[in-house]
């Protein structure tokens, strides 16, 4: 009996992937829903780092569009913050291929273009801001509002970004070393020589931005979602729970325990701020605040692409494949017709372990280790991430912390995933990312919390009115 052969999984690109997305690349492949090629390099890995000293995305975008006309490729796509949603953009342009614009994304990505636009298009959700006038280790001028939140225009991984109670702790922050200086240099110069040419109005990405802060015990939220020809569709909402006192992730959790009217409220802003920027077609990822007392919901920032590590738990919990989605709106397909998996869990978390300076840093987990956390938890997905001494220390000075492990894992409800991640903790012999077990195993953690607010010398709203046009560098 002659039987219909499967068509080919078409071929597509994709861009800067590595671990969450590199992990389910390989699933997508076997599933047959496409024929991936790879390209980009680790940013913060030997050897591949040393290409960000000539690294030009324009440049990459060209020799990737040309291996893509090559093979045929049907779409394009990545979720790498730093280069690769640009650079995907870039090569879908190219190729006239389904994407977001290359304006689009950069308008997203810039923190200070972006503050800019949201403070139009939705005010009641935009954080006070301002620009840091003076360049890094320059003097830092007077008047501006304290206590505030520094960050760089363009970066990742909340790389150089801190809570600042006065002049003084902003003018210390920003006095960079000569390495510090030269990589967050060549990290942000492939994007704003794009920037210059595409959307000269952003103004230079080579600067901090200045935010108001909120509360430290605020909590954080992520909506994701898809735009597919400038249709906003939601995903879901992950909670963010951080450890007490600072601003580091301990772990994420869906489904979210978020009324669902401030869901929908937050799934509007996104709507307003994608079109704003011309957004019509990827995933995006937004990131808020919403402080239940006073009911306002704050913006944080809202991401072009998927945050990639939510993507095993939205699996775990709805049966929605975000990774699948993606795809299919590289090839211009519908996300809506995908198949629908049966959920494994009733929640699920990305669970974190993290130190701080001082705190001893337990080893990676043996192959003994291994093998009995397989046989414990076969669901669990673990990422263990060991520096060296060298590299801890950096991760201390550039983000407050270090993170030497991650683990997913789902769970019937609650009560079972604590249950289940204190276990699994065990056999790594890392300290539970519950706060409670957290402060029996190592204490308060050092890192130091946002300031609490209090009245300013300038308000934020005097520095943010001037800024209300995008046009202003």
């Amino acid at each position: 009996m002659h039987r219909p052969s499967r068509p080919a999984p078409p071929p597509v690109g994709w861009l800067f992937a590595f671990d969450w997305d590199r992990l389910q690349l390989q699933q997508l492949q076997r599933d047959g829903l496409a024929r991936f090629s790879t390209a980009g390099f680790d940013l913060f890995s030997f050897p591949g780092n040393l290409r960000l000293a000539t690294f030009d995305l324009e440049a990459f975008a060209d020799r990737v569009a040309r291996r893509g006309r090559r093979e045929g490729w049907r779409g394009v796509l990545s979720h790498h913050e730093q280069y690769g949603a640009l650079a995907a953009a870039l090569v879908a342009e190219r190729l006239r291929l389904p994407g977001a614009s290359p304006a689009s994304i950069l308008a997203a990505q810039h923190k200070l273009h972006a503050r800019r636009v949201l403070a139009q298009v939705a005010p009641q959700t935009s954080l006070g801001f301002a620009p840091l006038p003076s360049g890094y280790g320059e003097p830092v001028p007077a008047g501006l509002a304290y206590p505030c939140y520094a960050k760089p225009v363009k970066a990742a991984f909340s790389v150089l970004a801190r809570a600042v109670a006065d002049r003084a702790e902003l003018q210390q922050h920003v006095d960079f070393s000569r390495i510090e200086r030269w990589l967050l240099r060549r990290l942000v110069e492939p994007f704003d020589r794009v920037c210059r040419a595409r959307l000269p109005q952003a103004g230079s990405a080579h600067r901090l931005i200045l935010e108001e802060p909120v509360p430290a015990a605020t909590p954080q939220y992520n909506l994701d979602g898809w735009v597919a020809d400038g249709q906003v569709h939601a995903l879901g909402v992950v909670d963010a729970v951080m450890v007490p006192g600072t601003q580091a992730f301990m772990r994420w959790e869906l489904p979210s325990r978020l009324p669902e009217t401030v869901q929908q409220r937050a799934l509007e802003v996104a709507q307003r701020f994608l079109a704003a920027i011309g957004f019509r077609q990827g995933l995006f990822n937004l990131e808020f605040f919403h402080d239940p007392a006073t009911d306002r919901l704050s913006v944080i920032e809202c991401n072009p692409r998927l945050a990639a590590q939510f993507g095993d738990l939205y699996r775990r919990v709805t049966g929605i494949d975000p990774h699948a989605i993606g795809v299919a709106l590289a090839l211009g397909e519908d996300p809506l017709a995908l198949p629908r998996r049966e959920p494994s869990a009733g929640v699920a978390a990305s669970l974190v372990y993290r130190s701080f300076a001082g705190q001893p840093v337990p080893p990676p987990p043996s192959r003994a280790q291994r093998a009995a956390l397989a046989r414990e938890a076969a669901d669990a997905l673990l990422f263990s991430l060991p520096k060296s001494a060298r590299g801890r220390a950096r991760d201390y000075a550039w983000t407050g912390s270090h993170r030497y492990g991650i683990v997913h894992l789902g769970a019937r409800d609650r009560v079972e995933l604590q249950a289940r991640t204190e276990r699994v903790s065990a056999l790594l012999g890392w300290p539970a990312p519950y706060a409670t077990a957290l402060q029996a195993a190592v204490g308060a953690p050092a890192a130091a919390a946002v300031p609490p607010s209090r009245p300013a010398s300038v308000a934020w709203s005097e520095l943010a009115a001037p800024l209300a046009s995008p046009g202003d560098g």
